[in-house]
């Protein structure tokens, strides 16, 4: 497992890298988990849980990780992957800082609905059918460019 690097030399990161990052795209039947976001980027909308990749750790256990950090469950299969995202933001964690992901998509599909969801990145979670999140103002537009560039649907990815 890699360690973090100190907070000044993480921000010097984020000002001049793209970050590489995965979504995980949790649905359960017909029906998206997104939860709201408590930090910058993306503050206040609903979104996927994800995370950066971190330096030596491979995609699979960067999935395991988050899915255990922003979900509490743990991964045991390989999750279908949607393809890769550019995610531009004018802000970021740090003051004055824009932030650059070159983001990667995998579909989660849960076996029941999950309760009882660390709020660390998210202070709440909500289900959305496609066709809410779609329409909701409160739904970041990256995340509705999973559903809108994939035709992603529920029931579909296997």
């Amino acid at each position: 497992m890699s360690k973090l690097i100190p907070v000044e030399q993480f921000k010097t990161v984020v000002e001049h890298t793209p970050l590489i990052s995965i979504d995980l795209i949790a649905m359960y039947q017909d029906k998206v988990l997104l939860g709201k976001r408590v930090n910058k980027p993306a503050f206040g909308f609903y979104f996927t849980t994800g995370g950066v990749v971190r330096k030596n750790e491979s995609f699979k256990d960067a999935q395991k990780r988050i899915a255990k950090v922003e979900l509490s469950i743990s991964l045991n299969k390989d999750l279908k992957f949607l393809g890769v995202f550019e995610h531009f933001y004018d802000d970021s964690i740090f003051d004055g800082v824009s932030t650059h992901y070159v983001n990667h998509g995998y579909l989660l599909e849960l076996e029941k609905e999950l309760d009882d969801i660390p709020k660390d990145q998210h202070s709440e979670y909500k289900w959305f059918t496609i066709e809410e999140l779609i329409q909701s103002d409160e739904v970041h537009k990256y995340v509705k460019d999973y559903f809108k560039n994939l035709n992603l649907k529920a029931g579909e990815n296997k």
